[in-house]
């Protein structure tokens, strides 16, 4: 018999010491993915949360912010808009520019993807030290779209990035 017991998205999430390099104890959302109902679980909480909120459409960084975005856009009868790296979308693009700790980088949208009057919720799996989700509010705003919020699977809070956010309303499943 099929358990009927809650699936907590926590218990999904893995921890990998050492990875990717020593001292570091990373959080692995691989096990979530491979269990259909704890991966339905993180859609369902997400939609749960911005259901009301008259979300147009789901950005969401590449790439791993595709595997949690695209089902949700779905489910929110929403558009998907993808956020990228340079050079791998086919049509004309905007792009935003952001610093990493040593150098700099740049994520990009169509330039079509995205207009005045459109309620964005931007999702990533990840929410560490902010700086691609900073960049990605940046981009979105740049359109003229409203941002209405900025959702993750999973924040680890000890590295400040829901600060870099602010004042967005900032939303995750699982925090450390």
């Amino acid at each position: 018999m099929a358990s009927t017991a809650p699936v907590e998205v926590r218990d999904w999430i893995r921890d990998i010491p050492d990875f990717p390099k020593p001292g570091v104890l990373f959080k692995d959302i691989t096990p979530l993915l491979s269990n259909p109902h704890a991966f339905r679980r993180a859609i369902d909480l997400l939609e749960e949360q911005f259901r009301d909120r008259g979300i147009d459409v789901i950005a969401a960084a590449e790439a791993r912010g595709f595997i949690f975005g695209a089902p949700l856009a779905l489910r929110m009868n929403a558009g998907f808009v993808p956020i990228r790296k340079p050079g791998k979308l086919p049509y004309a693009t905007i792009a935003q520019e952001y610093l990493l700790e040593y150098g700099a980088d740049k994520l990009e949208i169509h330039s079509d993807a995205l207009a005045a009057g459109h309620r964005v919720l931007l999702l990533d799996d990840v929410l560490a030290t902010g700086g691609t989700m900073r960049a990605c509010c940046d981009l979105v705003q740049s359109t003229g779209a409203e941002l209405v919020g900025c959702a993750f699977v999973l924040e680890l809070s000890f590295l400040g990035g829901r600060a870099k956010l602010e004042p967005m309303d900032v939303f995750s499943l699982v925090t450390y």
